[in-house]
């Protein structure tokens, strides 16, 4: 019965140390506490003996216990702990640690920050910086497309809450949270990232030999417009990555192509050719955009470079569409020599002839290296379109059953408005601009005009999934398929379709099986 005793007046003190009991976590959400600045504040409090005074004989429990410290014991009762948290943690201790975290923090951006005055607040810490002026309310910022969401402005309040890691830089942010012009803000911060990363191109393309991959990897999301054109051609393998060597292939590239049209294009009016001249004749003025192919000189280059193609490549010789893949590569090299912004509106009557001349031939192999990896496209039945056309409709099946039982309710058939965008690599459903960047990505990608282009046809298919289920009727459907409301898109519309595109080819791609049902 002396044990029961004993046990019993032990479970009813109130100070025991009891292995698993709740103790204070500093660092969780406290401030940490660092005893190499605060050592003296543990010794200003006594400790104060635990021990009863009535010496007893112990159970085995009780003896375990008092010759065991917990892990989250830290040698005090719960009261003295307390206590030294409360007399340690003041304002100071709390604004110095704050504050070596935020410069922590800044140190290790690899983002440059703009430089701006500290303005002191109200309070000042001793040895620490100031955040940013008091009347600021700073929001989070995860990215920079939420940085053009408005928010309410609080003057007023003065309380500044600690902002997490963000895409945008420093100074930028704070501005966001005083100035109630966001779109201007935002324009400034997306301009800072476009030359951050223009920096990064010209110091990869400086280097005497030009690492390939990592240019593929900084092309993925967008290539700045000054580098543009030297990026696509050492994409497109035109260029060697060895710098030395690139005047030297340039001369000797440009040479050759104007040997083939001395050779080849007087024959254009031969009974044997003049089926494919006229057909290309024809098919030139119905490009867009129409004010840059309908000027003459421009009119006179397609025709060349088309013809010239189709002469050397017999097995296809001209088809329509092929047209359509001279645009980019002609506007992307010509905006070097000029400073037009709208690339629908580009005028070459300024151009030197010279220069001309080098831009039609830059045009022709840029364009032949990318039909290269897609000729099936364009052989005869054109077997490579086929295929990539039942490819996508199996696929859209297994992504989006509804949308895909939907169209085949209607009897509308993937062939019937995909064929073009296969034929035409969607050049006929998005404005020029957006193609531009679209190649940024293909040129990028492994195979990404022949593989990866299907992928973002899917996501481009799936894109108007409410658009194409609100749709009844197949004419309807059809009519909306083959004109897509896409005159008012941009860099951000198409880098929101390449997402998607590539989270379909992560799970597709290497997952074959994944194509059929």
């Amino acid at each position: 019965m002396a044990s029961d005793g004993a046990r019993k007046q032990f479970w009813k003190r109130s100070n025991s140390k009891v292995p698993g009991s709740i103790q204070h976590v500093y660092g969780a959400q406290h401030p940490p506490f660092d005893p190499l600045l605060h050592g003296t504040l543990l010794k200003s409090t006594p400790k104060v003996p635990t021990t009863p005074v009535k010496a007893k004989r112990v159970s085995t429990f009780q003896e375990f216990e008092s010759n065991t410290s917990d892990a989250w014991d830290a040698g005090e009762d719960d009261d003295e702990l307390l206590a030294m948290a409360a007399e340690s943690l003041n304002t100071e201790v709390v604004m110095e640690t704050a504050h070596r975290v935020l410069r922590n923090h800044s140190q290790r951006q690899a983002r440059p920050v703009l430089q701006e005055e500290p303005v002191p607040m109200q309070e000042p810490a001793p040895a620490a910086e100031p955040l940013t002026a008091p009347s600021v309310d700073l929001r989070l910022v995860k990215s920079v497309s939420e940085s053009h969401t408005s928010c309410p402005e609080e003057t007023a309040s003065n309380v500044i809450p600690l902002q997490r890691s963000q895409s945008l830089p420093h100074s930028a942010t704070a501005a966001l949270g005083g100035t109630s012009d966001v779109s201007t803000l935002g324009g400034s911060a997306l301009s800072e990232r476009e030359a951050y990363r223009l920096d990064k191109f010209k110091q990869l393309l400086a280097g005497p030999h030009t690492d390939l991959e990592e240019l593929r990897k900084l092309s993925w999301s967008g290539i700045p417009k000054p580098v543009r054109p030297i990026t696509w051609k050492l994409l497109s393998g035109y260029l060697p990555a060895n710098v030395d060597r690139r005047p030297a292939t340039l001369q000797r590239k440009q040479k050759e192509y104007f040997a083939f049209v001395e050779h080849y294009y007087d024959s254009r009016n031969d009974e044997a050719h003049q089926d494919t001249y006229r057909q290309i004749h024809i098919d030139i003025p119905r490009m867009s955009p129409e004010a840059l192919i309908l000027q003459p000189k421009v009119t006179e280059i397609f025709e060349r470079i088309l013809f010239i193609w189709a002469i050397r490549h017999p097995a296809s010789g001209y088809v329509q569409g092929i047209n359509d893949l001279v645009t980019p590569f002609f506007v992307v090299f010509i905006c070097e020599y000029i400073e037009e912004e709208d690339v629908d509106a580009v005028d070459v009557s300024s151009v030197p002839e010279e220069v001309l001349r080098n831009i039609e031939a830059d045009t022709y192999w840029c364009m032949s290296k990318l039909l290269d990896g897609i000729q099936d496209n364009y052989t005869f039945a054109q077997p490579g379109i086929q295929m990539k056309v039942k490819m996508l409709e199996e696929l859209v099946s297994r992504i989006d059953e509804q949308v895909h039982r939907h169209l085949d309710q209607h009897e509308v058939r993937y062939l019937q408005f995909a064929f073009r965008w296969m034929n035409n690599l969607l050049m006929r459903e998005v404005p020029l601009r957006c193609t531009v960047r679209l190649w940024d990505t293909y040129q990028s990608e492994p195979e990404g005009f022949s593989h990866f282009h299907l992928y973002v046809c899917a996501a481009f298919l799936v894109r108007w999934r409410k658009e194409i289920l609100e749709e009844r009727d197949f004419q309807e459907l059809l009519l909306f398929l083959q004109n897509l409301p896409t005159a008012r898109w941009g860099d951000e519309d198409i880098s929101l379709l390449l997402a998607e595109a590539y989270r379909l080819k992560f799970v597709f791609a290497d997952a074959p099986n994944h194509y059929k049902k």
